[in-house]
């Protein structure tokens, strides 16, 4: 398959069948990571939307929001580097050079210099704002989710090491960290979640948790241009009790800038609340559509 190819998604290794039937409808290509490649999927026609995952994760993270925005965009998801099933990045590797590795695989993705908007949650929150600094003629919106770098410690959270475990220990092990760290209410933890995070252990090679503490978020949006955004639950675990503080600065750094609030929601708004996080996200976007 040539760099840049889109075939069908084979959907047979899915941990759950919904992630299996959002698999199906996908297609998929690769592009350029150092010694391999990395893998987007998408889904639907229309102006692009592309969407970062967190650290760990995978495209999988966005299960309860492509659907929303694949009725009428191209939603673009990728593999991060060194996570999900795309090759490790050149190493030391950092956000900076992540971000060459998504603005040179985007060429192949979105040929023809043709223009996107960018969401990011987390780890891809950072990463979306430093492609955001490199693309500036082609992305055309920033939206971060959940994101640290900001400058603001990282609140702590104690999450427990899965690697070693296996049947029921492992199960429980998973449920407790997303607990600590993903959902603000633990009964929203259901088995797509689960089947989810246990994938995304498995295989998650790069390691991206060092840079929460960090301003490199901040630093990369002050070089940026595009209409910025910030969507966050209010009791998001790395933020918490200072969600606000993030809010105020996002609004302060760019004319127009917005910054929400999901009520209730946690770190992985996307999926804990997808029906105020899709309708927040879609206020973002008719907003820059409006204005282009």
């Amino acid at each position: 398959m040539a760099f840049g190819e889109w075939v069908a998604d084979a959907a047979r290794d899915e941990p759950h069948a919904e992630l299996r039937a959002l698999a199906a409808r996908a297609r998929r290509t690769e592009t350029p990571c150092g010694a391999g490649t990395m893998v987007w999927r998408a889904w639907g026609d229309g102006r692009p939307l592309v969407l970062l995952h967190g650290g760990s994760g995978s495209w999988r993270h966005w299960a309860r929001n492509i659907p929303f925005f694949a009725a009428d965009r191209r939603v673009i998801c990728a593999d991060l580097p060194g996570l999900g099933d795309s090759d490790m990045p050149p190493m030391p590797a950092t956000p900076e050079s992540i971000a060459a590795i998504l603005a040179d695989g985007l060429r192949f993705v979105l040929p023809d210099d043709q223009g996107y908007d960018l969401a990011g949650f987390s780890f891809g929150a950072l990463c979306s704002g430093h492609l955001a600094a490199l693309d500036q003629a082609r992305c055309l919106s920033l939206t971060v989710v959940g994101a640290g770098a900001l400058g603001f410690e990282r609140s702590p959270t104690q999450l427990v090491k899965v690697r070693h475990l296996e049947g029921t220990g492992r199960d429980e092990a998973n449920r407790q960290n997303l607990a600590e760290l993903m959902f603000a209410d633990a009964s929203r933890i259901d088995d797509v979640a689960l089947a989810m995070q246990d994938l995304h252990t498995r295989r998650a090679r790069f390691k991206s948790r060092g840079w929460a503490n960090t301003d490199s978020l901040k630093q990369a949006i002050e070089r940026g241009r595009a209409p910025l955004a910030a969507i966050y639950g209010d009791q998001d675990a790395i933020a918490r009790p200072y969600v606000g503080l993030r809010l105020d600065l996002i609004r302060g750094m760019r004319e127009g800038a917005t910054a929400d609030s999901i009520p209730g929601a946690g770190h992985w708004v996307a999926y804990e609340a997808p029906g105020p996080f899709n309708a927040a996200l879609n206020r973002v976007l008719a907003r820059v559509a409006a204005s282009a």
